[in-house]
This record gives structure tokens, C-alpha cells and sequence, in this order.
């Protein structure tokens, strides 16, 4: 089975509605999961911008999610860590300007992992460090 990432609310490389973006209500939006390997002990889900100006602009980090086929609407099933915008939760797209990616990276886990509440991307991909059994991606794009 390959790892499958998925939404409900847009499909891979279409256009994210306004409803989950900063300058909508900032909802977070569904997700299915789909082939979640064997030995998958939780999740790890990081949402990122890469076409932000001052460099990759995460708007998302989350782990010790369980191993379900869904993360529905608003929601964090997970721990969640610190963003660009020093939040502990979602931030939804709101490019100044142009067309933004908006990549949503899952991770199927071989453990659950000790990383306290507000840790940084950085901090999540240090401890997810051989523990990824398999890893898939999602594209959304936004323009205001």
C-alpha cells in the first residue's frame, strides 16, 4: 500500500477555499488518509509555503496523530507545535500577493513521539528522524 494524503475540500494542485484561509475563517480543512503502512504507531503532518517572500512559511505542525483515515474539519487530533506565526495550532493561507502552494507533508510513524506542545518543525522533523515509515504529499493552491 502507498501512503495517500487527501481532501475533501480541493483536490491535488487545486485551489484551497477561502473558508480555510487567514483571510476567510481560518478553518482548518478536511483530510483523509488512505494506505497507512503496517507498524504505523501516529502520524506527523507539517503544511508548509514555500513561495512565501522571507523564505518557507509553515502554517502547520502536528504530531502523535492516530492512525485513522481522517483528520476532520477543525480540528487537531495530534500535538501541536509552533508555526511561522508563533501559534500552536493552524494558520490558514494568506499570501500578500500571486498564487501560493500550500504543501501538505504526512508522515506514517514507527513510534509515538515525547516532543512537548509548541515545538518547532524543525524540533518534529529532528525526532521523526528514523522513524518514517513512508511519507506523502498534498497541494493546495491560494490566491487572495
Amino acid at each position: 500500500m502507498t501512503l495517500i494524503i487527501r481532501s475533501t475540500a480541493f483536490e491535488n494542485n487545486g485551489h484551497i477555499p477561502k473558508k480555510y484561509a487567514g483571510s476567510g475563517e481560518n478553518l482548518s480543512p478536511p483530510l483523509t488518509v488512505s494506505g497507512i503502512p503496517e507498524g504505523t504507531k501516529t502520524l506527523a503532518l507539517i503544511v508548509d509555503d514555500p513561495d512565501a517572500s522571507m523564505g518557507t512559511f509553515v502554517h502547520w505542525v502536528m504530531w502523535n496523530i492516530p492512525p485513522r483515515g481522517e483528520i476532520p474539519e477543525n480540528t487537531a487530533p495530534g500535538v501541536q507545535g509552533k508555526n511561522s506565526a508563533w501559534r500552536d495550532s493552524y494558520t490558514g493561507p494568506n499570501p500578500p500577493f500571486g498564487t501560493h502552494h500550500y504543501v501538505f507533508r504526512l508522515y506514517a510513524l514507527d513510534t509515538e513521539l515525547g516532543l512537548a506542545r509548541g515545538a518547532s518543525r524543525k524540533d518534529l522533523e529532528g525526532a521523526m528522524e528514523g522513524h518514517i515509515l513512508e511519507g506523502a504529499e498534498l497541494v493546495g493552491l491560494y490566491r487572495r
